[in-house]
């Protein structure tokens, strides 16, 4: 039984690594071994910020078991599988053979090795087969799908089309000029996106159905059509020029049927949090570790401005140099509005010279780094743990982003509530995300986002981070 053979292998690899770093190794093994024999649907929540040291426990009942399987990972994680995690399995005498590339794999390859964008051309061009699915970076599995499925339309696509219709060429020229004016008269906005209607893409989508074959990022477009999909244009105003991009709202719906017929086996770091939409598993296990002994000392005081308050740049500036006077240890300082992080970093830097950097990978040791959320959560790995996370405005997205202000209107459409089932629940996964090095170093941290009082869902987002300890007042490390 594959269960426990992947058990006894596990225990042989564990002893002779001398220890056990993880304490959920064995039940991993398990599980994946369970589902993979009954080819169900199992969903494993993970602590956020799980050392990755629990791959081992998922990889060796793949590599023991002879049911075929596409293993999906992303490009950091292939790197790790391949340099740490099968030498360890090589140093038992467990070998697991991996197919790798967007070529078909062969029926004899047991193991094939993805990216989400290969899993996406496997996927449409049915190679798939009946290959089981293990994703053990389930949390990120619904961002990197749209990012596969992401069907953008560049400069050099609108030439190349020209120069495949040249009997088309005037009518191109006019739509590409009618909503080049459209674009760069939409108000700035801090991410540089700006939203494009289905009104507003109609006569191009038109236009296109009229004409003979066509180049193939124009075909993806094409095909990328319904009211599941919405577009965007990213704007560089100052070489004047946009780029067109089109992702589907949910992914899963536009990849229908990649999760049917078929087992898979999802791994992610969500905590407390709900699934992803898309996924009901017939097994759902909690192995996140238990809550910690020491409380997450707090400081986030009454009767701070909100983030569209005029004050709040003052009061974030201000706050944050009584935070970092007299710290040791690393700083974050997460605030996702490009324009405010960097005026406060500079106004920082102004203050403490050159322990102050802006998305820097290399920190003094009481530096202090002002960084984005996505940035910090794709770093934070290669870090030094920090001692302190000051967090400027919550990570609730903004409605200017089109593809977040589309998924907010569907769910708006449908009556329901768009807030608390969207934008609250990925906030308070980010938020724990990029707190989990923090717990780790035994920091503390602030929140200078008003709201985190003042709201009715601010209770929320504090039961997230239990366990924690209120600061009331600011005293020297």
């Amino acid at each position: 039984m594959l269960e426990a053979r992947a058990h006894q292998q596990l225990k042989q690899l564990l002893r002779q690594e001398g220890g056990i770093r993880w304490p959920h190794h064995l039940t991993m093994s398990r599980l994946v071994a369970r589902s993979l024999r009954r080819a169900d649907h199992t969903l494993v929540r993970l602590a956020p910020g799980s050392d990755p040291d629990w791959l081992v426990g998922l990889l060796v009942p793949l590599a023991l078991g002879d049911a075929p399987i596409a293993l999906v990972v992303s490009d950091p994680l292939r790197r790790r599988l391949q340099q740490v995690e099968m030498p360890r399995l090589k140093a038992v005498g467990l070998h697991l053979p991996c197919w790798e590339g967007s070529a078909g794999a062969p029926d004899e390859a047991p193991l094939w090795l993805l990216n989400h964008a290969e899993l996406e051309l496997a996927w449409h061009q049915g190679q798939l087969g009946q290959r089981q699915l293990v994703i053990p970076e389930a949390e990120r599995l619904h961002q990197q799908l749209r990012q596969a499925l992401d069907r953008p339309i560049e400069n050099s696509d609108w030439e190349r089309l020209r120069r495949v219709l040249p009997s088309a060429e005037p009518s191109l020229l006019s739509l590409h000029e009618r909503m080049s004016r459209r674009i760069f008269a939409h108000p700035r906005t801090p991410s540089g996106l700006v939203p494009i209607s289905p009104e507003e893409e109609a006569p191009l989508r038109h236009l296109l159905a009229l004409l003979g074959p066509l180049p193939e990022a124009w075909q993806l477009w094409r095909s990328a059509v319904g009211p599941g999909w919405t577009s965007w244009a990213s704007v560089d105003r100052e070489l004047l020029q946009w780029r067109l991009h089109r992702q589907p709202l949910e992914p899963l719906e536009a990849m229908e049927g990649l999760l049917h017929h078929r087992g898979a086996v999802l791994v992610g770091q969500f905590g407390r949090s709900a699934a992803p939409a898309g996924i009901s598993p017939q097994v759902s296990v909690n192995l996140s570790d238990p809550p910690l002994s020491d409380p997450l000392p707090l400081y986030a005081p009454l009767g701070q401005p909100f983030p569209n308050s005029p004050h709040f740049g003052t009061h974030l500036l201000d706050h944050c140099r009584r935070l970092v006077l007299g710290q040791s240890g690393l700083t974050i300082v997460l605030v996702d509005e490009q324009s405010q992080r960097l005026s406060l970093a500079s106004a920082l830097a102004a203050e403490f010279g050159r322990r102050v950097g802006h998305e820097s990978t290399a920190p003094e040791s009481n530096g202090v780094i002002c960084c984005g959320w996505q940035w910090w959560l794709e770093h934070q790995g290669r870090l030094p743990l920090p001692r302190q996370v000051i967090v400027g405005p919550l990570p609730i997205t903004s409605l200017e982003d089109p593809l977040t202000a589309a998924r907010v209107n569907r769910l708006r459409q449908a009556g329901r509530d768009w807030f608390r089932e969207l934008l609250l629940p990925e906030a308070m996964t980010r938020l724990q995300l990029a707190l989990a090095g923090l717990r780790r170093g035994g920091g503390r941290l602030a929140v200078l986002d008003g709201r985190l009082r003042s709201r009715s869902w601010g209770h929320q987002v504090l039961s997230a981070l239990e366990p924690w300890v209120a600061l009331t007042r600011l005293l020297p490390p």
